[in-house]
């Protein structure tokens, strides 16, 4: 029996969910980047290049790192790297791999050209565009432009193409943008052999990208409770749940389980609730402390006992995988293999 809580991972979903992913994108005509920030495990990260992925995608160099250490050699880097202790990680990580990374700005194009000039290996460098989400990215296409072509001036480094994370809708709008932007790359003498869109919301849409060449998803290998209310997949399509022992009944429509926001996080994403319960799903988890969850039954004929291990599809899985050091993995015979989650905590 397994000790609370703990996170568990249903070999069987995992590979139905990648390939799925890997058939969408065939059918679109795309190549797979999957990202590890989900599962941060090279043992998955395998299994995704076997089903077809052409290399993954890493936040941060630190999961990089890790990754390669574990056997993979073609990494996307999307985050600006910046700072001297960084670049020279970047370059050792560069002696080991194929590596690409992203910018979306001149001063940190600088810093990697002055870390890589006098390497033997030009670095590839993708320029990111904020095609509508708001986060990161050059804000237009001709600012695009005008960024790749200083990259692609500067020494040690070689433009490679356009990178964004795209708003979760308006797949059309934003496969405009990267048009233009290529256009424009186009029109000064640029090659563009590389445009990296992204998303698992946008799986279904993946037609819509028809100036892509790759797409990265990250959160569609295990799933959790925010694709399930943007109706990205079903309940039978997660693969991850927090195990969770119900330690307390205070009254009859309360239950308090072990699991709490060391284990489920506090990220709301927009629902209400902080998961939902599988054996219960009009149950509401109302409320976190740090070791105890506070689950409502409301109207529900559900009755825990205290003692019963009941099962919870976080709102969002990303987060609660770096929460916990190992996951439990359960094959297609319920045979249950624990494995440390290899990247996780790395902020750097």
């Amino acid at each position: 029996m397994l000790d609370t809580p703990c996170l568990v991972i249903d070999l069987p979903v995992v590979d139905e969910n990648i390939a799925r992913f890997q058939n969408l994108a065939d059918a679109a005509g795309l190549k797979t980047r999957p990202h590890i920030k989900t599962h941060k495990l090279p043992f998955f990260a395998k299994r995704q290049i076997e089903a077809g992925a052409i290399g993954i995608t890493c936040q941060k160099i630190g999961e990089a790192e890790v990754m390669v250490e574990g056997g993979l050699r073609d990494i996307l880097l999307t985050y600006n790297v910046i700072g001297d202790a960084k670049l020279d990680r970047l370059a050792a990580l560069a002696r080991k791999c194929t590596l690409s990374v992203t910018c979306d700005n001149l001063s940190v194009a600088k810093g990697l050209s002055a870390r890589f000039a006098d390497e033997e290996t030009e670095l590839t460098v993708l320029v990111e565009c904020d095609t509508g989400a708001g986060r990161c990215g050059v804000q237009s296409p001709t600012d695009a432009a005008e960024l790749a072509s200083r990259i692609n001036e500067l020494p040690g480094l070689r433009f490679g193409g356009l990178m964004t994370y795209p708003p979760m809708d308006h797949a059309d709008n934003v496969d405009k943008w990267l048009s233009d932007a290529k256009q424009r790359l186009e029109d000064a003498g640029l090659p563009c052999p590389v445009v990296s869109t992204g998303g698992t919301p946008n799986l279904n849409a993946l037609p819509a990208f028809d100036h892509a060449t790759e797409h990265r998803a990250g959160t569609y290998i295990y799933n959790d409770r925010s694709l399930i209310a943007r109706g990205a997949c079903g309940v039978e399509n997660c693969a991850a749940v927090v195990k969770t022992t119900v330690v307390s009944r205070p009254t009859k429509t309360r239950a308090i389980i072990d699991a709490g926001s060391k284990a489920l996080s506090s990220d709301l994403l927009g629902l209400q609730g902080f998961g939902m319960v599988r054996e219960a799903p009009d149950a509401s988890i109302v409320g976190l402390s740090e070791e105890h969850g506070i689950i409502e039954l409301g109207d529900s004929d559900w009755d825990p006992a205290v003692g019963d291990v009941i099962s919870i599809i976080p709102n969002h899985i990303c987060v609660v995988t770096n929460l916990f050091p190992t996951v439990w993995i359960k094959d297609q015979n319920g045979e249950m293999t624990e494995m440390p989650v290899a990247a996780r905590g790395m902020l750097r």
